[in-house]
């Protein structure tokens, strides 16, 4: 079946496709579909803003979206950065994965309680108006500095728990295993097989 990314994040592409690829799932970004525009964000949560950018997908092409809203929340700064994780430091979207991992860093000094969460909130909307919706999350703490290259966002200063490394240290496919987005999307397969007839 052909799904498309409501997204134009190859980063967060290229790690959808490696997820999916046990399945028969032909995934797009949403520049390949011919949807050239960018939905705003303007949910309070992370399913509001997953369910907007894939219905906005499906009304355009009248195939099938799949949307994923994600983002960090930080026990001690209640929840932030949340549904902004994206644009939270100054500079908004045009800000650098690092300039984003810095700022929550400088709100942290001298902060004991580094707990917090990556929640990722799956929405895949079909041209009949059928939605799968499914949520992951991944546990962990804030780190006092960033440690590895790998993946993106704030992966350098987030330790999962039960890891001694940060998210940009483990690889892809330690990540690709326990990440948020992983663990919903676990969900999101088992549902698509039982919508789909399959594995009911």
């Amino acid at each position: 079946m052909k799904l498309i990314l409501a997204s134009n994040n190859a980063k967060k592409l290229k790690e959808l496709k490696a997820i999916l690829s046990d399945m028969d799932i032909e995934l797009c970004s949403q520049k390949e579909a011919g949807c050239d525009f960018e939905v705003e964000e303007t949910g309070t949560t992370f399913d509001e803003n997953a369910y907007l950018k894939a219905a906005a997908v499906v009304a355009a092409t009248g195939i099938a979206a799949i949307a994923d809203d994600s983002g960090l929340m930080v026990d001690a700064l209640n929840g932030e950065p949340g549904v902004y994780s994206a644009r939270y430091a100054p500079g908004g979207h045009e800000a650098s994965d690092r300039e984003k991992y810095e700022y929550l860093l400088k709100k942290l000094e001298g902060v004991d309680d580094r707990s917090a969460r990556f929640v990722s909130s799956i929405c895949c909307i079909f041209p009949n108006g059928d939605i799968i919706r499914s949520m992951g999350k991944c546990e962990g703490e804030i780190l006092r500095s960033p440690r590895g290259e790998g993946g993106f966002g704030y992966d350098p200063v987030f330790m999962p728990s039960g890891y001694e490394k940060s998210m940009a240290e483990l690889g892809t496919e330690v990540k690709n295993r326990i990440s948020h987005r992983a663990n919903a999307l676990k969900d999101f397969k088992k549902k698509l097989r039982e919508y789909n007839g399959i594995d009911k």
